[in-house]
């Protein structure tokens, strides 16, 4: 009897969730077209736009979804999935939460939800409800997505796995029949060959559900599955070379940022003399370019480590629920996607 008020409080505070936009159905064209006759972070989006355009139409290039943040739980999650979905980009770099926490904890059949109110952040925690902003998750629900990566472990054979191995067993998983929900960001990328690394792979739900299975065998004296973050930046420093031209569509900025543009000075180290810089680039952010930090250097400053061409590269100062669906919806609607070649990298790693 005495948890039935508390229930009832999680339920009205867990009553919205969170609708994702849908970038098929409305054509951003003619807001990108106006932004682009107008001047501050509107034209400064209307040329990130022009420049996503432009890799999508290179037939030599390459683009890559790099993602931080949690554009995921705001909204956005149908718009990469269909970055995917449409052949816009040929593999995604992402922070484990983007992943994990919000794609699978959807793929299973759980919801983030709109926080209409938010009352005292100590009153969330005693109803196990954790909050991003202005957007909350059910714990009990994202303590089920711990469990669920520590039963595929148990699974798996006891070895180093890259992260793009292990989510694309993740993508194997659900595609086996059980997804709750059918059309994730995982399992779409695992049915179009494309990969997604998770560089920092621990800090985010999964590293949870490995941890309790690493402990749970140390202690039978088992053998456990460990993830091979090394083995991540060879595999993605291999599509990069495979790839040879190549554009970066980057949403917020951290480890996946560096992560991806450090392939190119990888592919230097490894005795590679002729590589090329990534030569579209975009980047979405709200970091302050003062701090030092990487998040917020910006793409002209990632030319003097080698990392990214000047010619075509955009800041983008903004939002990225705000931005990033009129951006993806323009190339959408423009098509260049319906004539790449879809380039399928996750099939380089098939007979390693």
């Amino acid at each position: 009897m005495t948890t039935q008020p508390q229930d009832n409080r999680k339920a009205e505070l867990l009553a919205t969730p969170v609708e994702h936009i849908d970038i098929t159905e409305f054509d951003a064209r003619p807001i990108i077209d106006a932004w682009g006759k107008m001047s501050f972070t509107s034209r400064d989006a209307a040329r990130a736009a022009q420049i996503l355009n432009m890799a999508i139409e290179d037939e030599n290039c390459s683009p890559w979804l790099i993602m931080a943040g949690s554009t995921g739980a705001g909204g956005c999650l149908h718009v990469w999935r269909d970055m995917v979905e449409y052949n816009m980009i040929d593999a995604v770099v992402a922070t484990g939460a983007c992943i994990i926490d919000m794609d699978f904890l959807e793929a299973l059949g759980f919801k983030h939800y709109q926080a209409n109110e938010v009352p005292d952040d100590n009153t969330l925690r005693s109803l196990y409800i954790d909050r991003i902003y202005d957007t909350y998750i059910d714990e009990e629900e994202l303590q089920n997505v711990d469990h669920t990566i520590y039963a595929i472990c148990e699974q798996l054979e006891p070895r180093p796995y890259t992260s793009r191995e292990f989510i694309y067993e993740i993508g194997k998983w659900l595609a086996a029949g059980n997804a709750k929900k059918k059309d994730s960001l995982i399992q779409r990328a695992f049915e179009k060959d494309v990969p997604i690394f998770v560089p920092a792979f621990s800090d985010c739900s999964a590293g949870f559900g490995i941890v309790k299975h690493q402990v749970e065998r140390r202690k039978a004296g088992k053998p456990f599955l460990t993830i091979d973050s090394a083995g991540d930046f060879r595999e993605l420093t291999e599509i990069k070379l495979a790839a040879g031209t190549t554009g970066l569509f980057m949403v917020g900025g951290g480890v996946p940022k560096n992560f991806a543009q450090d392939t190119v000075v990888c592919a230097e180290i490894l005795g590679h003399d002729d590589v090329e810089v990534h030569k579209y680039a975009v980047q979405i952010t709200v970091a302050d370019v003062r701090d030092g930090a990487c998040s917020s250097s910006t793409l002209q400053e990632a030319a003097s480590w080698g990392k990214v061409s000047t010619v075509h590269e955009q800041m983008v100062f903004a939002e990225a629920t705000s931005v990033a669906p009129l951006i993806v919806s323009d190339a959408y609607h423009r098509g260049g996607w319906k004539k790449r070649e879809p380039r399928r990298w996750a099939k380089l790693f098939e007979n390693a």
